[in-house]
Order: structure tokens, then C-alpha cells, then sequence
């Protein structure tokens, strides 16, 4: 949900059920207000991260919870961000990887990077992170001359 979602770790905590659940199925896209704007960003649910949210959702520790990731105890209602922040570095670890390469801001970071390397379309990133600045959008991917100028040698007019 996290690569997906490109949402910032304390928006991704705070998801709720009802933000990802209609009927009782799993949409296929989704909208979340980001606290950072107070703007709502949508993002697409892949077929994959709706299978693993299907199954999560069997779980005994989501019977009446309001929020997809409950907290374990009951004054906290979700988890942390510290928490979502040692569940990254154990699963990071688990695949072999190296654990400090690798955050919750890379989950947030991993599709739109994919998408802007793939279609170098820096509009849709911006849309997709829910940044209202293009400037915004070019710093957070570290867009340079190089990759402006590999875009244009590409190009075949």
C-alpha cells in the first residue's frame, strides 16, 4: 500500500478501512487528505497490494477496526510512524537488502520514480505525489541537465 499510495508515512498510518473499502471490496483507486496540504491526493490500488489487503483484513486484529493499520494497545488507535518506520527495516532486511539504504520515504519515492524514468513526465508525478509546485516535484526526484538532456536525445522528431 505504501508504494502505491506514494503517501508520506504519517498520512500512511492514518489510513482508514472506509479509504480503501466500498461494499466490501477493495477499490481500485482511492483518495486521501494529506496533512502536510489539507489536499487530497488519489492513487490507484494495485491488483497485487489489494490481494495482500484482502488477506490482511482476515486477520483477527482487524475485526471493528476503524483504521487499516491498528495500533496494539488500546489508547493508540494506529500504528506509529516509528512503527511503520521498524516494519521498512525489518522487511528491507528480510530480502537482503541493505537496511540503511532504505525508509518509509522510499516507499513513498519507488513508483513515482519508476513512472518519471519511464515517461519522463514530470506532470504526472507532480500529480501523483500531490505536490503543487512542478519546482517541488524536480527537486524531490533530483531531476537534473543529464536526465533533461537524455529525455531530449531520445526524442526522434
Amino acid at each position: 500500500m505504501a508504494i502505491d499510495s506514494k503517501l508520506r508515512g504519517c498520512d500512511l498510518v492514518k489510513m482508514k478501512v472506509v479509504d480503501i473499502m466500498a461494499s466490501g471490496q477493495i477499490k481500485e483507486r482511492a483518495s486521501v487528505l494529506q496533512s502536510k496540504t489539507q489536499k487530497p491526493v488519489r492513487f490507484e490500488i494495485s491488483e497485487g497490494t489489494r490481494s495482500s489487503v484482502e488477506r490482511w483484513m482476515e486477520d483477527e486484529l482487524m475485526v471493528g477496526s476503524e483504521y487499516l493499520w491498528p495500533g496494539r494497545f488500546h489508547e493508540r488507535l494506529h500504528i506509529s510512524t516509528r512503527q511503520y518506520a521498524r516494519i521498512v527495516r525489518d522487511w528491507v532486511t528480510s530480502i537482503g537488502l541493505e537496511a540503511s539504504a532504505y525508509g518509509t520515504h522510499s516507499m513513498r519515492r519507488t513508483k513515482v520514480t519508476q513512472i518519471y524514468k519511464k515517461t519522463g513526465n514530470l506532470r504526472a508525478v507532480q500529480l501523483l505525489l500531490g505536490h503543487t509546485k512542478m519546482d517541488s516535484t524536480v527537486r524531490y526526484l533530483g531531476v537534473e541537465l543529464e536526465d533533461a538532456l537524455a529525455i531530449a536525445e531520445a526524442m526522434e522528431i
